[in-house]
């Protein structure tokens, strides 16, 4: 049954992606809850209530959930037993079945070849001695990751064949991580898929992603692939979500070496690498979400036209200037997104520029050249 706008929907979690989806569903009229540790989050001001509670409280989960039709999550790091305290009083979209895969690295892995979908080869390991010995059988340069937690680089790790295994765990906390092999990627590549209970399934083109230091730096939609290539990745991407049986929104990154796709991870959430579809799409991925999860009929996903995005890091405000905003948007196309983050750190998503242009090219100069003139 679709809930309807005019009800209420509970986010656990409210940091710029809660942020978003609040505004996109406060723009189709529904009222809005959210729950974070942070009692001036992101999502603070643009929310009727904000519950300041860590993600592994229950109760506070559940209060969230009693004042809500349905919940939803913007971040993967909240307690199972959280999300079944909130499902005791509303559906919540996605479910703490798709968290329990997500959640852990391996477990995730291990799902994504059980099912049939191509993966790098990978190991997992509690020790250092089994760290030593998953380097060598997988070819000496590798990635290691913890199972849990860790995001835009944080608890991962590049390890060579002459690299001390054992400082390489420590620096990782000693706790169980997955293993890697090093593959020789030609791009890193994201498929948005939205599902509806109700079985309705809608894929978003895929999107070129570019890191630096493990971090999203810039993105562009479409990604300009081969034919092939985009309807593989299509495939692959709709394969999960169905297979998983999400409610609401996938993202499953991706890596082509050598003409392949191998899954790389899932963000069962909107993701950083859609903040173009809010310019480049018919519908944007915050709008795809409050559909999906409340079961309405699910927006079109075609292009409008290119656009590319670049992240702005808090490492722009700690400069001897403040940012150049007023230079930023003389480019022809862009726009100025920021999440009202107070504290700016190094590291730190504070916003981002988003450009369109007449081919993805195009659109990722222009963001490009608006990042330049931040700093000027």
């Amino acid at each position: 049954m679709s809930i309807l706008p005019g009800a209420t929907i509970g986010i656990l979690g409210g940091g710029q992606l809660g942020r978003m989806t609040a505004m996109a569903a406060r723009s189709l009229g529904y009222h809005i809850l959210a729950l974070d540790p942070d009692p001036s989050c992101a999502a603070r001001f643009v929310v009727e209530r904000c519950l300041a509670a860590s993600f592994d409280d229950e109760f506070a989960a559940a209060v969230l959930a009693r004042g809500s039709q349905v919940v939803t999550l913007e971040i993967e790091d909240i307690a199972i037993a959280s999300l079944e305290a909130a499902a005791h009083y509303a559906p919540v979209r996605p479910g703490a079945g798709v968290l329990a895969v997500i959640q852990d690295r391996a477990r995730q892995k291990q799902w994504l070849a059980d099912h049939g979908f191509p993966v790098g080869d990978w190991r997992a390991i509690a020790t250092a001695a089994e760290l030593a010995a998953a380097c060598g059988a997988l070819g000496g340069e590798v990635f290691v990751k913890r199972t849990r937690g860790g995001y835009d680089g944080r608890g991962q790790a590049r390890m060579g064949p002459h690299d001390d295994a054992a400082a390489v765990h420590a620096s990782l906390g000693g706790a169980p991580c997955v293993v890697e092999k090093a593959l020789p990627i030609a791009s890193e590549l994201s498929v948005l898929v939205a599902r509806r209970p109700s079985g309705e399934v809608a894929v978003y083109p895929p999107a070129l992603n570019e890191h630096e230091d493990r971090v999203l730096a810039w993105s562009v939609l479409p990604g300009p692939f081969p034919d092939a290539t985009v309807r593989r990745a299509c495939e692959l991407a709709r394969g999960v979500a169905e297979a998983i049986e999400v409610e609401g929104l996938l993202v499953v990154e991706m890596f082509l070496v050598a003409g392949e796709l191998f899954i790389n991870e899932l963000a069962p959430r909107p993701h950083n690498s859609y903040h173009t579809s809010e310019i480049a799409c018919v519908t944007s991925q915050f709008e795809q979400v409050v559909r999906a999860i409340c079961d309405l009929p699910l927006g079109s996903v075609e292009i409008v036209r290119p656009a590319a995005i670049v992240n702005l890091l808090g490492d722009l405000w700690l400069g001897p200037r403040a940012p150049a905003f007023d230079a930023a948007l003389a480019v022809e196309g862009v726009r100025v997104h920021l999440y009202g983050k107070r504290v700016a750190r190094p590291g730190r998503k504070m916003g981002h520029l988003s450009a369109i242009g007449a081919t993805p090219e195009e659109a990722i100069a222009r963001v490009q050249r608006a990042r330049t003139l931040l700093a000027v």
